[in-house]
């Protein structure tokens, strides 16, 4: 895979890193990769090869960076980003590269690019597919038809919304209190600039919306529904689903993942089936385009943006950039004081765009300074613990 020279330098901010005991990012690589090993040898049966590999894998997580093996496919791609970090200890390197790399290692380990008959299978897939039939997933796919039959603006406020949170339990696709959803969006969101979002997406706009995918399972779900209303309402003629061309960080939305997701929308009937059927209609006629472009699984900020994805999302009316990783690219996983001006990190950017994010690491930017120091007062765990939240938004 070849990744083009970037034209625009990262913002000057330090790296955030894993070595400080108990933080965030410590906690990330030295407990939450060992249970995540644990739990792929214990939802998948591999042989004892792979379970070999990643015990493997395991042990280096204490020790130094090893490079990929010879005949990885895209060692050469790998090796250079590695460079300057091969041999050192994980914790002492950019925490988005190692965590970066430590999905490619694992993937690796797990023979998903070799040529034996463990070749493309998902490490990830049983837990991507459990989320799939969860009674939280049910009751918002029952809730679907208030959704739709709302009144154009308040629907699509509402898919926002449940694409913002994701996999948030007990908010998905609520219609049923207005009132109460507001005071909880009022109270969670730290930023807020949905107004210019849908000033961009006017009613009668017919723009061109791209979507940058996140998670599979519900928040892949809460994001086929906002594109659904998108198209269905109006405010695109087009939108282009960006997702992983593999599987990357343990939840992240693949091709396979989309087609999972329709299907469950199809067994649903009623109005999940409908929204099944207008977007497998929508696939079929250009509407819905799918991409999956090699960047999406590199370790790079979008500063460096291939020439090709940048001219591709140029084009677009807006960019929703959805999810903690991709914010964290896209402003640079960083050290930023929290009042730093989101436009002006963004201002490289090569389309008008809206980042969709539950707060789940410690960046953070775009904050009023007011409504900082009562979240520092008040909710110290507010940047990492999932309640938060930003709508983002650079026009």
């Amino acid at each position: 895979m070849t990744i083009d020279e970037g034209q625009h330098p990262v913002p000057a901010a330090a790296a955030i890193v894993s070595n400080v005991p108990d933080s965030f990012p410590w906690g990330v690589l030295t407990r939450r990769h060992p249970e995540l090993i644990a739990t792929v040898r214990r939802l998948v049966p591999y042989p004892p090869a792979i379970q070999e590999s990643l015990d493997q894998l395991l042990v280096t997580i204490d020790g130094t960076i090893p490079p990929l093996p010879a005949d990885a496919h895209d060692r050469a791609a790998w090796q250079e980003w590695a460079a300057p970090y091969l041999g050192r200890g994980w914790l002492d390197v950019p925490f988005l590269w190692s965590e970066s790399y430590f999905y490619r290692l694992l993937l690796e380990a797990t023979g998903y690019f070799s040529s034996g008959p463990w070749a493309g299978i998902d490490p990830f897939a049983p837990q991507k597919t459990a989320e799939l039939d969860t009674p939280d997933l049910a009751r918002d796919l029952g809730d679907l038809d208030r959704l739709v039959t709302a009144p154009e603006q308040a629907g699509l406020s509402a898919a926002l919304t449940a694409s913002l949170w994701g996999n948030r339990a007990d908010l998905g696709f609520r219609m049923s209190d207005p009132s109460a959803q507001g005071k909880d969006q009022v109270d969670d969101l730290v930023a807020d600039d949905s107004a210019e979002l849908w000033r961009l997406l006017g009613a009668g706009t017919q723009g061109q919306v791209h979507l940058v995918a996140d998670n599979a399972g519900r928040e892949l779900t809460a994001d086929l529904v906002l594109i659904d209303r998108l198209l269905a309402t109006g405010r695109a003629a087009t939108v282009t689903l960006h997702l992983k061309p593999h599987p990357y960080y343990v939840s992240d939305a693949t091709t396979t993942d989309l087609l999972q997701v329709l299907r469950r929308l199809e067994a649903a009937g009623d109005t999940a089936g409908d929204i099944a059927d207008r977007l497998g209609a929508a696939i079929g006629d250009g509407r819905l385009q799918v991409r999956a472009h090699a960047f999406w699984c590199s370790p790079l900020s979008f500063h460096e943006l291939p020439a090709d994805l940048a001219t591709q999302l140029a084009e677009a009316t807006v960019v929703i950039i959805k999810g903690d990783l991709n914010y964290r690219r896209l402003v640079g996983d960083a050290h930023w004081d929290p009042t730093t001006s989101f436009q002006d990190l963004t201002s490289y950017f090569p389309a008008p765009l809206a980042a969709l994010r539950t707060l789940k690491s410690d960046v953070a930017v775009g904050v009023d300074p007011d409504r900082l120091t009562q979240l520092e007062a008040n909710t110290p765990g507010w940047r990492t613990d999932g309640t938060h939240a930003v709508i983002h938004v650079r026009s």
